[in-house]
């Protein structure tokens, strides 16, 4: 019989830090509900004098296991969606004016975006391909004027002269992210899918390829409102740090006042079906993993913002719910290889000494929500060219600075494997964010797994005794692992001396470890020590 096993994480270091920070300031969220506005998640999104022009993206929640019915052609957003938040209305129009090729890909899921002045640009995305007679990732660069699209849907006039599309392989790209730094275009990670999907792999079933492009690919774009071109430059390619996909990636400033972009977690690491938990922060000129700072939450992509604070040289990343292998419970942190929904809303944050740091804060999203929306911001406020709010700048004590819409709302933390449709749904809420500057209550919680270095996972999930334990060193040193049970009895004790810098990964059946209880896997150098705690269930 098989065992689960949820994983405690219970910290203990031996090097000092600050375990709790009073905040620099605090989040509120409040929702706002507009009158026929259907659920969406997954989409893309442009704006123009506060009006958002939204496109593609899924009707439905997560999706479903059985080929025949994940991504589904009933779950496609086959319209144009108009929304004023201030006066609370919305529009449409449908996608059927345009031709084929613009109508496929712009129903797409996970489409690749970004907005430079009046031009949205969509990038690849993934659906049913009525040409290709399967559902595929689009080959396709797309740009849209948005002052126009959103002008003739209100108008109830036609919409055709304001799409252009362009066909370039390098953009059949889906779940990845589409950023600039400075004058050049960014698509990070993200993975071309042909075929249905399917949780038995490529070969089974109707089967599907699937190819990480394991890159930051970068490129420039040329418009004049009438030709679109691109001129492609060299790649960074890494097929262990940036094979990843449906995930984070933020604008930042680095506290050298550089542009720059982080991308945070994702999935999967190449060595284990789980997300990353490290980052890896892109600069103009190159690429690096930050090999001090461990991410725990908010794994999938979910609404986000950049802040920056140029008085104290921080630069804040904030995320709110969606999908994590972590989760605190009564100021515990726990791990669910399943990787659940979550209500987490956390912060991470580089000091003036590019360092970085996770925080809970004291709120959470009202329910398991929050992945695949989108934050959409309000443009007046003041920002860097890459769209990093400035925090110093805010002249009110509270500042609305943007909009929460969309997502997956589920049900239950772990829904995937029961799924039938009716388990989650695309929300369609939105919620008001504002930024608080001088709230004297509310402390952020540090992570204090995030300070460390080890990076530790436990695996597989479920367990009979077959452990597995990832770890990261930052130098090939002496590391002791131990298994104790409950009563603190030591199980296994080995001594590692054959360690390297990076990952490392200790394995061994142990069959004391087959019955029922709770035992605890520590970790220990002569830098640091972390235990985690292990529950074995039936």
């Amino acid at each position: 019989m098989k065992k689960l096993i949820q994983a405690v994480i219970i910290v203990i270091t031996l090097f000092s830090n600050v375990f709790a920070q009073t905040a620099p300031f605090q989040v509120l969220i409040e929702p706002l509900n507009i009158s026929g506005l259907g659920g969406l998640q997954a989409y893309a999104f442009g704006q123009h004098n506060g009006k958002w022009l939204i496109i593609g993206g899924r009707l439905d929640g997560l999706h479903r296991r059985q080929p025949f019915a994940a991504f589904d052609i009933a779950g496609h957003n086959n319209q144009l969606i108009v929304v004023d938040p201030i006066a609370q209305q919305k529009w449409t129009a449908p996608l059927s004016s345009l031709p084929t090729s613009m109508q496929e890909q712009l129903s797409s899921t996970n489409m690749e975006f970004h907005q430079q002045g009046d031009y949205l640009y969509l990038a690849g995305g993934y659906g049913y391909s009525a040409t290709s007679a399967d559902h595929i990732t689009y080959p396709y660069l797309s740009a849209v004027k948005v002052s126009g699209v959103i002008n003739a849907i209100i108008a109830s006039t036609a919409i055709t002269s304001y799409f252009r599309q362009i066909t370039d392989t390098m953009f059949a790209v889906t779940g990845g992210s589409l950023k600039k730094i400075n004058n050049t275009f960014y698509l990070t990670g993200g993975n071309k899918f042909m075929g249905r999907y399917n949780p038995m792999g490529p070969t089974s079933g109707p089967g599907y390829v699937q190819i990480y492009t394991n890159a930051v690919r970068k490129f420039k774009i040329s418009d004049d409102g009438v030709t679109l071109t691109v001129s492609h430059l060299p790649s960074h390619i890494d097929a262990t740090n940036l094979h990843r996909r449906d995930y984070n990636v933020l604008p930042q400033i680095l506290p050298t006042g550089a542009e720059a972009l982080t991308a945070f977690s994702g999935v999967f690491q190449t060595s284990v079906d789980l997300p990353f938990l490290n980052s890896v922060t892109i600069d103009s000129t190159s690429f690096y993993v930050n090999p001090t700072f461990s991410q725990y939450y908010n794994h999938y992509h979910c609404a986000h913002i950049p802040i920056y604070s140029s008085s104290s040289n921080e630069m804040h990343s904030l995320f709110f719910g969606g999908i994590a292998q972590y989760y605190d419970s009564i100021g515990v942190l726990v791990q669910d290889n399943n990787v659940p929904f979550v209500k987490t809303i956390a912060r991470v944050t580089r000091n003036s000494s590019g360092v970085m740091s996770e925080y809970k804060l004291p709120i959470e999203m009202p329910s398991l929500l929050g992945a695949g929306s989108e934050f959409i911001p309000i443009k007046t406020l003041p920002h860097y060219n890459n769209e990093v709010f400035k925090f110093d700048d805010f002249t009110d004590d509270t500042t609305l600075v943007g909009y929460i819409y969309g997502g997956i709302s589920s049900t239950g933390a772990n829904v995937f494997f029961i799924n039938t449709g009716a388990e989650s749904v695309a929300s369609s809420q939105i919620f008001k964010v504002y930024i608080i500057k001088n709230a004297v209550v509310g402390l952020h919680e540090l992570n204090k797994q995030s300070v460390g270095t080890f990076q530790m996972q436990v695996y597989p999930n479920p367990n009979s005794g077959d452990f597995k334990v990832k770890f990261n060193l930052k130098e090939a040193i002496t590391t002791t692992i131990s298994i104790l049970d409950s009563k603190g009895n030591l199980i296994e004790k080995t001594v590692l001396n054959s360690t390297h810098v990076g990952e490392n990964t200790f394995s061994k059946f142990i069959d004391k470890i087959a019955s029922v209880g709770t035992y605890f896997v520590t970790i220990e150098t002569k830098y640091e020590k972390s235990t985690q705690k292990i529950v074995v269930e039936n």
